[in-house]
């Protein structure tokens, strides 16, 4: 360390005004320094973040004071995480059913953050359980077809069989990564795979917390050897609060790609003439399920603006 002992870390945890620091250098997650942060950023509106790397400095009884916080590349409200570069997003094939809304949804939320989105599909193993096999077969082949072709990774997991982990771990090496989804679908279980006496924390942390009135629901950095992954239900609320009507058309990769040939600057894609966007739908090459989806949206969207 230098002689005024400032170093370089990053964020894992922040808990009750303490925020736990891990050392650039250092070796594993448990050598994290417990620091405050000075009160500066307080009166710059500023607030510290898990996943935030800093520069901070050792006060005498080993604890330590965040004093600068470095640019972020990215920054998540719900969870609150920073530096996110990686988004996992997992849907089940069958139980719930795969919902392309939602999961356009939440593209759409990943894509406005300037994040980059990763399916994956989980509970593979449930194609072989039974009935359910042509439709989930069915599911999963249009995710593959629809998702691939606009450019989005599309990886196939099974916890139970482990089928799948290996590769999804090579992923996310190098990123911290954040996991969202619709509830159910087993986001709990693919990371306990990944990250091997992880049990504990999925589920003990909230008793550990004691659920009550007071207690924000934490979020944590989690090391999987070469990676992070943000232990946290990922996207919890998804409204389109923070979005413009005119950003919803650039969080469609397929329609941002297009939408300069359009004949009109400003081309809401849904009934101009000359619309680049929709010649591609009546072509076939923008799926119908997206540009519906997309419709459903700038309503939703509409709506909002009129009550508020």
């Amino acid at each position: 360390m230098s002689s005024n002992s400032e170093a370089k870390g990053r964020i894992v945890k922040a808990l009750s005004g303490y925020y736990y620091v891990l050392p650039n250098e250092a070796e594993s997650t448990e050598r994290t320094v417990q620091c405050r942060a000075r009160g500066v950023f307080k009166k710059r509106g500023l607030t510290p973040l898990v996943g935030d790397d800093v520069v901070y400095s050792l006060t005498e009884n080993g604890e330590g004071t965040v004093e600068e916080l470095l640019p972020r590349s990215s920054e998540l409200i719900r969870p609150p995480v920073a530096n996110v570069d990686l988004a996992i997003l997992v849907f089940s094939v069958t139980e719930p059913t795969l919902n392309l809304q939602l999961l356009d949804k939440f593209l759409v939320h990943i894509e406005h953050a300037g994040i980059e989105p990763v399916l994956c599909l989980s509970k593979q193993d449930l194609e072989q359980d039974g009935e359910e096999t042509e439709e989930a077969i069915a599911a999963a082949a249009a995710v593959n077809r629809i998702y691939t072709a606009i450019g989005y990774e599309v990886y196939g997991t099974s916890s139970r069989q482990g089928v799948g982990v290996e590769e999804l771990h090579g992923r996310l090496k190098g990123h911290v990564a954040v996991f969202a989804g619709q509830s159910g679908v087993g986001k709990s279980s693919l990371l306990n795979a990944l990250v091997p006496g992880l049990e504990l924390e999925t589920n003990a942390i909230s008793n550990r917390l004691g659920r009550g009135k007071h207690t924000t629901r934490h979020v944590e950095l989690v090391e999987i050897g070469g990676g992070y992954v943000a232990d946290t239900p990922g996207f919890s609320q998804l409204d389109f609060t923070e979005l413009g009507i005119e950003d919803l058309g650039y969080c469609f990769r397929e329609m941002r790609e297009l939408a300069p040939e359009c004949k009109f600057r400003a081309c809401t894609h849904v009934h101009e003439p000359g619309c680049a966007v929709l010649k591609a739908v009546e072509e076939g090459r923008i799926a119908e399920s997206r540009h519906q989806n997309y419709l459903t949206f700038m309503t939703e969207m509409k709506d909002r603006k009129r009550r508020y």
